[in-house]
């Protein structure tokens, strides 16, 4: 009992509950020696149990209570952790990904609005538009120029006066009647 008593004493308790095989070697090999002398040799040991007392197994409790507790806030705040990366990496590709794409969409915006200035303004010159033409579209245009709620104030051009006055002309023409007379030059320089 003295040699299971110093072999179990050197060990500290969560030793001696988790490595039974290393204590029962170690207790085969103490009573080998001390047996020897009288011709008896010890092939195995084996400690069933260990007992110890109500106040140590509660102490014991409590610490692997704690271990757990520890391990688990580890693991909880590693997980938190994790989760923050992968977020914030995830909304710095979203982000990445809507500034590539709103460029490409101003890009191609560009390309498009200056394909349409080159081709109104090659069916334009193609096309050789007279002074009657260029008034009538002056005209269509004035309407959405006064469209929307900010426009308050109706600016009409000083070339307003010429546009109604070519396309006085061009009636005049396809009616067969003579053309009005020009608007009067009041001085001043467009």
């Amino acid at each position: 009992m003295t040699t299971l008593r110093n072999v179990i004493g050197g060990l500290t308790l969560e030793d001696t509950l988790t490595s039974r095989e290393n204590v029962n070697t170690e207790l085969r090999t103490v009573l080998d020696e001390a047996t020897g002398k009288w011709g008896i040799r010890i092939n195995r040991v084996e400690i069933k149990s260990v007992d110890p007392p109500p106040d140590i197994k509660t102490a014991m409790e409590k610490q692997m209570r704690a271990e757990r507790d520890r391990r688990a806030a580890i693991l909880t705040a590693e997980g938190e952790k994790q989760a923050q990366i992968l977020t914030a990496e995830g909304a710095k590709q979203a982000a990445v990904l809507t500034a590539e794409g709103e460029r490409q969409a101003a890009i191609l915006r560009a390309e498009g609005e200056a394909k349409a200035i080159d081709t109104v303004f090659t069916a334009i010159h193609e096309g050789k538009p007279d002074r009657e033409l260029l008034s009538y579209e002056y005209l269509q245009m004035l309407p959405q120029l006064a469209e929307g709620d900010a426009n308050k104030v109706f600016v009409v051009p000083s070339e307003f006066a010429a546009a109604f006055g070519g396309i006085g002309e061009a009636l005049a023409r396809r009616a067969g009647g003579p053309a009005p007379p020009p608007p009067p030059d009041d001085g001043a320089k467009p």
